[in-house]
């Protein structure tokens, strides 16, 4: 069993930056490929990010390339979001999980973290 907990969420205005973290239970880290997820009100959730298990193979939905960076630190069980350039759109609750772009009954997710952009 693989227990994630999301933080770093708040309000910020557009333009600004934001860094999400999600630490994960247990000693099988590195062993997972994670991602994060977003979804706001009314909308679908939809894929923003993916990291391989040793953090030398990233991928971005085209939305959010050249402005936010996912990144990972397998000694503290740690995967990161490095959101900057931020937009109204980008508005929403976002979760980490395990596995990468696509949706699969068996992943794991955190309970996930607001993420608010004023204009």
């Amino acid at each position: 069993q693989v227990q994630l907990v999301e933080s770093g969420g708040g309000l910020v205005q557009a333009g600004g930056s934001l860094r999400l973290s999600c630490v994960a239970s247990g000693r099988t880290f590195s062993t997972y490929t994670m991602g994060w997820f977003r979804q706001a009100p009314g909308k679908e959730r939809e894929f923003v990010a993916t990291i391989s298990r040793s953090g030398g193979s990233t991928y971005y939905t085209d939305s959010v390339k050249g402005r936010f960076t996912i990144s990972r630190d397998n000694a503290k069980n740690t995967v990161y979001l490095q959101m900057n350039s931020l937009k109204p759109e980008d508005t929403a609750v976002y979760y980490c999980k395990t596995g990468g772009s696509s949706s699969r009954d068996y992943d794991y997710w955190g309970q996930g973290t607001q993420v608010t952009v004023s204009s």
